[in-house]
């Protein structure tokens, strides 16, 4: 054996399936195509494809700019929203920037102090792929919200002037500028990097610097998953705060339409659409979208033809989504079912192309190394197959159409209790067939081609991301759409309109959150299974107290990441319940119409808010798996990463299809007029249901697919610092991110956490000591929002003043 391949050997066979026989490090196959390519030849059809994606972005963004606007004042509320939404993401982004210098500086630090690959370059290595996935993450969040916000106004108007189908059009063309860019920049940015990272080695063995390039990629998945977590925890705090008090206080306490401009929580309900489902979706299927794509990569242990699937499938997607997306329209006529029919068949077509030339890839790269070829190619089918059933099933638990929804409504004959007993029940029996569905995937992909084959399923799934994420963000533009319309007092007919967009947007919404928890169990599966290698994790006994210690701590992450995210949601609520109280005792004339509401006020409670809660849920999801894994040891880890896959499954499907299911069982009443229509006891007892689902399906059953992709990201990442740790062996490490963890979480109490605000202030008889606790909150959230003391107590805080004046109005 040669000096070669020994070192080939020796840094191979930490992956207990690697066989040099019928692979590139095959000598018979070595000097054949593609096995004698570079790097830059592997991951340029995947660079090309990305750029065509962007070339897709610049195309639809003209053909959207044609679109007309509508008057006055409909651009006048569209103007609002968007300056809402970009003061939101710009205070965001300010604190996260603060988050991404302070891990990049961490990761330059450890890699450059002990480089897993023995070059002192590993530090800025990793450090400058977490950046670059970083920013690519929420440069993509940030140009969805940007195109969700202009595109609203665009689909009112259509709706007005033209109708149905036209307004699908617009609103889906606006989804679409979100779907391909998050592809474009998610595959153009993996195969970069990749590429640059395989240069400036002083290791020549090739096969070495591929998976000393895979290592690095890691990184850019850990900066991907933290501003997917931060974007969609505080996204979803902000847009549920508002929607919960808008929701509260005008339809139940002012008997009020949805949307009506007399609300002063409606045009933050309205930025929330788009900051959360928008802005927060598309960083979220980001992440995993080029997740999957990092999963394959590491998996593929140096064999350039498995590094070249993962990305040129991606690449392939790309193509088909664009082919799909022209085949997707319907008529004015249309019902649910056939306007469902028209966006499926945009899916259709683009999951054929995908099959075809994924075929092509595998017969050119596995040329003599057919049976593996095709058997891989197996995995793809199947992933992309239980993307659409799990959207089907999806579908069928959440849309009015079907009859678990309609259960939902029925049940409102004997009040809210019942509607949210039925709603649970059918929530939870919904995470059946989901779970069947991914088991399924699992099992048979393993019996092909083991890990790799998991994670080429996750990549077919992934792979018509681009049109299947211009089906989900395509809903908050019409809910937008349909705010606009009732804002600017449009014609009956228009709201009728945008409500049928709305209500196919809100099961399109949980069929889009069905399928990125689905292709959220397959990447974290495989990022788990990379990172055993990595970790040279070999033998795990859930028997073992250390495994199955993790597995329950895992299995809790879940639910206290969910339980901080509702309790979140509750307390920003309350801030914006005695602000929209506030303001209808105090303004003259805002019940009747004759006087403005003061949106702002609103805005700015629920940016500050949203900011605050998201700091204690992402200290956990990032310092927890550090934590377990140089406390106790990687085993210990490895069993977390199990045990909050699984529960985190569980949970998020049944959070997710019950919120859907209790919003559509309201639209169900207010589109159909079942049970009598609006105004009915029935139609509040679902209203009441609606509130309750709605942290179920847009904060906390979203954001736990993130939480279980970025926990084992992180664990990737760390991975070469802890090869060869035993349980317990470097424990004392362990004791610095346990302790961030406990003052943090004392700080953040002591912040945020401690004063809890008061709502029960009487609207109809409001007393000056309440006017001044509301007014104080406002005050001290725009204080900190123009960088005003830290520390200062938001809405509702512990001011004896205000608290003497809020009990006397009591």
């Amino acid at each position: 054996m040669t000096t070669r391949e020994e070192k080939l050997l020796d840094l191979l066979t930490k992956n207990d399936d690697f066989s040099i026989k019928d692979s590139c490090f095959d000598p018979d196959l070595r000097g054949d195509f593609p096995c004698n390519v570079n790097a830059a030849e592997a991951a340029s059809l995947a660079i090309a494809a990305g750029v065509v994606g962007l070339l897709m972005v610049v195309f639809l963004t003209m053909n959207l700019q044609q679109a007309p606007r509508g008057s006055d004042l409909m651009n006048k509320i569209s103007d609002q929203i968007k300056s809402g939404a970009r003061a939101f993401l710009a205070t965001e982004y300010k604190y996260l920037t603060g988050f991404v210098i302070v891990v990049f500086g961490v990761l330059l630090a450890l890699y450059s102090a002990d480089p897993p690959s023995g070059d002192e370059t590993d530090g800025i290595r990793y450090a400058s792929c977490f950046l670059a996935g970083a920013f690519l993450s929420a440069l993509a969040g940030w140009k969805g919200m940007a195109i969700a916000t202009d595109a609203n106004v665009r689909t009112t108007q259509a709706a007005k002037e033209h109708g149905l189908a036209v307004a699908l059009r617009v609103a889906f063309t606006g989804g679409a500028v979100m779907g391909f860019t998050v592809v474009g920049l998610g595959l153009l940015g993996v195969s970069l990097f990749f590429y640059f990272m395989t240069l400036g080695y002083s290791d020549d063995l090739f096969e070495a610097r591929l998976i000393y390039a895979a290592d690095s990629l890691a990184g850019f998945g850990f900066g991907a998953s933290s501003i997917a977590l931060f974007a969609r925890v505080a996204g979803g705090i902000y847009t549920k705060a508002a929607d919960v008090g808008a929701d509260l206080v005008g339809k139940v306490e002012m008997d009020i339409p949805e949307d009506d401009p007399r609300n002063p929580a409606v045009i933050a309900d309205n930025v929330g659409d788009n900051v959360g489902d928008v802005a927060g979706m598309g960083a979220d299927l980001f992440e995993s979208f080029v997740g999957s794509i990092i999963a394959a990569i590491t998996l593929a242990n140096g064999d350039i033809a498995l590094i070249m699937l993962p990305l040129w499938v991606a690449g392939a997607g790309i193509i088909a989504s664009m082919i799909g997306f022209f085949f997707v329209g319907a008529n004015d006529s249309a019902g649910q079912k056939e306007l469902m029919f028209a966006l499926h068949k945009g899916t259709i077509v683009s999951s054929i192309c995908v099959i075809g030339f994924s075929a092509a890839i595998i017969s050119q790269l596995f040329d003599g190394r057919d049976e593996e070829g095709w058997e891989i190619f197996g995995c793809i089918i199947i992933g992309l197959f239980a993307g659409v059933l799990i959207g089907q099933v999806t579908e069928y638990f959440t849309s009015y159409s079907y009859w678990p929804t309609q259960s939902i409504t029925n049940a409102g004959v004997t009040g809210p209790a019942t509607v949210i007993i039925q709603g649970l029940g059918i929530g939870m029996i919904s995470t059946v067939f989901p779970a069947i569905i991914i088991v399924a995937t699992i099992l048979g992909c393993d019996a092909l081609a083991n890990e790799y084959g998991i994670a080429m399923a996750a990549v077919g799934m992934l792979s018509t991301l681009g049109i299947t994420l211009a089906t989900d963000a395509y809903g908050p533009i019409a809910d937008n759409a349909g705010g606009i319309a009732e804002m600017a007092e449009l014609e009956e007919r228009v709201r009728d309109t945008t409500d049928a967009l709305d209500a196919l947007g809100n099961t399109t919404a949980a069929t889009g959150k069905g399928f990125a928890i689905g292709s959220a169990v397959l990447t974290a599966l495989s990022l788990l299974s990379a990172f055993k290698n990595k970790a040279g994790v070999t033998n795990v006994d859930i028997g073992e107290p250390i495994v199955l210690s993790g597995v329950l701590v895992g299995a809790m992450l879940p639910f206290l990441f969910a339980a901080l995210t509702m309790l979140s949601v509750q307390k920003a609520a309350g801030a914006i319940i005695i602000e929209v109280r506030r303001q209808f005792a105090e303004i003259p004339g805002l019940r009747e119409g004759t006087a403005e509401a003061d949106s702002d006020r609103c805005v700015a409670i629920s940016t500050q808010s949203s900011v605050e809660e998201m700091i204690l849920p992402g200290l956990y999801a990032v310092l927890s798996p550090i934590c377990v894994g140089f406390l106790i040891g990687p085993r210990c880890l490895t069993g977390m990463l199990a045990g909050s896959i699984a529960s985190g499954m569980m949970l998020a499907v049944m959070m997710a299809n019950a919120g859907g299911a209790w919003d559509n069982s309201k639209k169900y009443i207010e589109i159909e007029g079942a049970n009598g229509g609006k105004g009915t006891e029935i139609h509040k007892a679902c209203i009441v249901g609606d509130t309750v689902g709605d942290p179920f399906k847009d904060t906390s059953g979203p954001a736990l697919n993130i939480l279980i992709k970025l926990m084992s990201i992180i664990s990737l990442t760390i991975a070469p610092l802890m090869e060869g740790d035993n349980d317990w062996d470097v424990w004392y490490y362990g004791l610095i991110p346990l302790g961030v963890m406990i003052v943090g979480t004392f700080v953040v109490y002591h912040l945020f956490w401690r004063e809890v605000a008061d709502i029960t202030a009487d609207v109809s008889s409001p007393k000056e000591g309440a006017t001044a606790a509301a007014d104080a909150a406002v005050v001290e959230d725009a204080d900190k929002l123009d960088g005003g003391d830290a520390a200062a107590k938001k809405a509702g805080n512990d001011d004896e003043e205000a608290e003497e004046g809020i009990e006397e109005s009591a």
